[in-house]
């Protein structure tokens, strides 16, 4: 029996329709996104045998195009469509940033950065650009590698703080260890970078470090 045999109120796209997103399971949602099922399997079906190999949606999210394209119903164009169902999502969320202040919705900026940043197997430095009503103006990704060992300069964040003229910046970085524990070198690279931005009177908002599930705010440590 398909999908389209089933009584209309647990079809997952009429349950969507009339009930919300909200209300479908993992399975549900990642059904309507295949559409169809193979041969001899629903899209339901094949969706739940999905998210029980790779473990979760995290893992389907994540998976690398070699990975995701072995398994059945799954190819080069259904990878391309969920990276493009992720970046949207990122973009929504950029954009709400873009309309509020970041100090008022902190669990958005918490939100956007993690979607940004966790499953980056590097280290990749963040910054967001803010106005003066602490609105992101730009967000961009200046270094890349362990800020242990790969400079992150103040020269180039007063250089792109400039052009965007913003006047407060939130930075950001990910442990691909999954600890958000901020190391010593963080704190230092944060010190550098708060005073040197002091020094043109552009405010240091917070210092966001993205683990596997938690977010930590060296504001929120008292480290500015």
């Amino acid at each position: 029996m398909t999908i389209r045999d089933w009584p209309e109120q647990e079809r997952p796209r009429e349950k969507l329709l009339t009930k919300g997103a909200a209300y479908l399971s993992d399975a549900e949602l990642l059904a309507i996104f295949l559409r169809t099922g193979v041969k001899g399997v629903s899209a339901l079906d094949l969706a739940r045998s999905l998210l029980k190999h790779f473990g979760g949606l995290r893992g389907i999210l994540e998976s690398g195009l070699s990975e995701f394209c072995l398994q059945r119903g799954l190819g080069p164009c259904k990878y391309a469509q969920l990276q493009a169902v992720q970046e949207l999502a990122q973009r929504h969320l950029l954009e709400n940033l873009q309309r509020e202040d970041t100090l008022t919705s902190v669990r958005l900026s918490r939100l956007y950065v993690k979607s940004k940043l966790r499953a980056c197997h590097r280290e990749v430095f963040l910054c967001l650009f803010l106005d003066s009503q602490h609105r992101v103006i730009a967000q961009e990704e200046l270094f890349q590698g362990s800020i242990d060992s790969a400079a992150v300069y103040p020269r180039e964040v007063l250089s792109r703080a400039f052009y965007h003229n913003a006047t407060a910046l939130i930075f950001a970085h990910n442990h691909p260890s999954g600890v958000a524990e901020p190391s010593e070198a963080d704190i230092a690279i944060t010190r550098r970078l708060k005073s040197a931005l002091d020094l043109v009177d552009i405010k240091t908002l917070d210092h966001l470090v993205v683990g596997d599930g938690a977010v930590t705010s060296m504001a929120e440590r008292g480290w500015l």
